[in-house]
């Protein structure tokens, strides 16, 4: 009897200190991610999206596909669109592509060292935004360690999470994650987010048009190690249904793809049309 005893103690001990290293591992991950963010803009990528319409049976009504090259010129992305539905775009289109980043390259040269402070701070101060959502996540679930994998190769933690339901929210952008549950697997060796799987247990309503995502809508989004030096973009797949303004249904599949990274220094150099 005692050795039982014994062994409930033990048991119950470890899930409480799975609960608590499980929130220590996730906030760790997601303070991160910054350094992620500041080595992206070494890169350029070429993105990938593809839209499915749905019909009220799930049949496909349509496809919709683009593709993108991606380069950051002085801490700010440019998005050069380099294919349409399956097929390059056609050479006046390309043109207007290269001149759009032409000029985008000429108002940089053109900027005062005041201009270019004055920019960069923007953006600054948006990404700080955007981590300070980040950095409620830990704070806003409870997370349950629910065991190990291994995904792509890596050594992972599976970490699932559920919103706290006495939780207030600080932020007002915070506020539909407390009707999103999910589940993240993250890499043991350096506490970068390898998968994630989410999904929506209420509808959820944002916009100035009123729009309404209904629950069970799921999303899936991966990482990948790339040049051993920084964690980027994968893949990142949506599914839902859900309503825009007061009467259009909407119902629709999106996957979006990232790859050919390469460090722009390096292996890139913009070429004007002229």
């Amino acid at each position: 009897m005692r050795l039982i005893v014994l062994l409930e103690a033990a048991l119950i001990s470890a899930l409480q200190l799975c609960g608590q290293d499980a929130r220590e591992i996730v906030r760790k991950s997601v303070e991160l991610d910054q350094a992620n963010w500041l080595r992206m803009q070494d890169y350029t990528w070429v993105a990938r999206n593809t839209e499915r319409h749905l019909d009220s049976k799930g049949n496909t009504k349509s496809v919709e596909t683009e593709a993108w090259e991606t380069l950051v010129l002085s801490g700010q992305p440019h998005r050069r669109i380099i294919e349409r539905d399956g097929k390059p775009l056609p050479p006046d289109e390309q043109r207007k592509q290269q001149e759009k980043l032409d000029k985008a390259v000429a108002k940089l040269e053109r900027e005062t060292p005041d201009q270019k402070q004055r920019r960069l701070a923007e953006l600054q101060k948006a990404r700080a935004k955007d981590r300070e959502f980040l950095r409620e996540i830990p704070d806003l679930y409870d997370f349950r360690l629910e065991g190990d994998a291994k995904v792509d190769g890596h050594d992972a933690w599976v970490i699932v999470a559920t919103p706290k339901p006495d939780y207030r929210p600080k932020l007002r952008d915070a506020k539909p994650l407390m009707k999103i549950r999910g589940k993240v697997w993250i890499d043991k060796a350096e506490y970068q987010w390898v998968r994630l799987e989410a999904e929506t247990t209420d509808t959820i309503s944002f916009g100035l048009f009123l729009a309404r995502l209904s629950p069970g809508a799921k999303l899936v989004f991966e990482q990948t190690r790339v040049n051993d030096e920084v964690w980027l973009p994968k893949r990142e797949y949506t599914s839902g249904s859900g309503r825009l303004g007061l009467v259009k249904k909407i119902a629709m599949q999106q996957e979006l793809t990232w790859g050919n990274y390469r460090k722009f220094q390096v292996e890139s150099k913009i070429v004007s049309e002229k």
